[in-house]
């Protein structure tokens, strides 16, 4: 009896390594400029973050991970506002929150605890590792380069703009995936539990304390895959190995 090593497919952002958390400081910026800007007119930082998380979200589904969509968000809400108390924009405003909404690109990259050790337990173990990441080629390479990550991934990386269900069947029919025995580990069920699960793969959802509201979707059937829902990337080599087929 042998058990087969299995293709285990892995997001990157808020999965491997942080993200979330550098948007969050960047708009806790941006609220404190629009506060100050606004604050003749009453605008609540709730309003604010209502509104442009309705645009971010909007932004996404048009152009998927475009590195200029959240700046642009943040402008767009600026000029809402503008427009709803009859301010003139002034254009050194607008400059200023584009140039904060990009220096979220140019944050540290910072991995998950666990990340190196999980990685390194699922490769000694046989498995085919793999790396499916949302966003520009240039800032998405960056952040692999400096995690080190093609030791695990070599040649095996995927990035894309826009990530879902079309996405995940173009490198599932290009590879040598057998499905039942492909899983994808990921922070988002919009882009990477339902996908998985409507491609016919197993996954493990890594929920996160803070979510993106845009990773936040209902699922609304039973899946006929396997599916787990852990807290930490620590645990997704235990459930790998509890679910492996064993071939004779």
């Amino acid at each position: 009896m042998s058990k087969d090593g299995q293709h285990i497919i892995f997001d990157m952002d808020d999965t491997l390594i942080h993200c979330n958390k550098y948007f969050d400081l960047i708009l806790g910026e941006f609220f404190e400029l629009m506060t100050t800007w606004f604050q003749e007119y009453g605008v609540t930082t709730e309003q604010i973050r209502t509104k442009q998380m309705e645009i971010d979200v909007a932004g996404v589904d048009k152009l998927g991970f475009a590195s200029a969509n959240f700046p642009q968000s943040l402008i767009d809400t600026y000029q809402f506002f503008c427009k709803l108390h009859h301010k003139t924009p002034v254009l050194h405003e607008e400059e200023e929150l584009f140039k904060l909404g990009l220096s979220v690109y140019d944050q540290e990259v910072e991995a998950y605890p666990g990340m190196v050790e999980t990685l390194d337990t699922l490769q000694n173990e046989g498995h085919r590792l793999y790396l499916y990441t949302g966003g520009e080629t240039r800032i998405q390479k960056r952040k692999i380069e400096q995690m080190k990550l093609a030791d695990f991934f070599e040649d095996r990386i995927y990035i894309r703009q826009h990530k879902n269900v079309r996405a995940l069947e173009e490198i599932l029919s290009t590879g040598q995936f057998n499905r039942p025995l492909t899983w994808m580990i990921g922070n988002s069920l919009r882009t990477d539990v339902v996908p998985a699960l409507t491609a016919g793969i197993n996954s493990i959802y890594i929920k996160q304390q803070r979510e993106w509201h845009y990773n936040l979707v209902e699922l609304k059937h039973e899946p006929h895959n396997v599916l787990f829902t852990v807290s930490a990337l620590t645990e997704v080599p235990e459930i790998i190995a509890d679910n492996a087929i064993t071939n004779s």
